[in-house]
């Protein structure tokens, strides 16, 4: 495994451009620029108004993308204190983010369970092998029509209640997203 880099950057919304630590942690593999410009292209660029849950939050990348291009509530959860503390400096330089983001040191699973939430960002550590508890613990924390982002280190198919949006296999990650199916449809 490489060394991650020390620091990665937002690349859209109203902090574009503002950089976000990478602390040297194990299993910490932020969510590169590609990846996440092409989610935040599936999903629309605009998401004023979402509840959104980065429940294995890390250097915070894909939560702050989040609320950088509008999201009203963003619930960053990570377990690592360190990781934590870096997100909250982050917090604390960024015009307005504390009202928007909170940051949480503890459980995705008991974070998961507090929904529910418009869009719920997963990705855990790949060797901890979290993909499959993690998917059955997120769909229940949708709301009707609600997103589920998934990175992992294979393809996975649609959960039951989930449909698959999207799926693009970017070196050794495949990033998948998948919609609430509408039950009376």
């Amino acid at each position: 495994m490489t060394r991650p880099p020390g620091e990665v950057r937002i690349i859209g919304g109203q902090w574009r451009r503002s950089k976000l630590p990478v602390l040297d942690l194990p299993g910490l593999r932020p969510t590169g620029d590609r990846l996440r410009e092409t989610l935040f292209n599936w999903l629309g660029q605009d998401l004023t108004g979402w509840r959104v849950l980065d429940a294995f939050a890390g250097t915070g990348a894909l939560g702050l993308e989040a609320a950088s291009r509008g999201a009203q509530a963003v619930r960053l959860v990570e377990r690592d204190s360190r990781a934590a503390a870096s997100l909250r400096q982050v917090l604390a330089r960024l015009p307005g983010a504390s009202e928007r983001v909170k940051v949480d040191t503890g459980d995705a699973f008991a974070a998961l369970g507090q929904g529910p939430f418009d869009l719920v960002l997963l990705d855990p550590p790949f060797e901890a092998e979290l993909f499959d508890r993690a998917l059955a613990a997120a769909v229940p924390a949708l709301s009707a029509g609600g997103w589920l982002y998934l990175e992992a280190p294979r393809e996975f198919s649609a959960p039951a209640g989930l449909r698959r949006h999207r799926h693009l296999k970017a070196g050794l990650t495949h990033a998948h997203l998948f919609q609430l199916e509408n039950p009376g449809a």
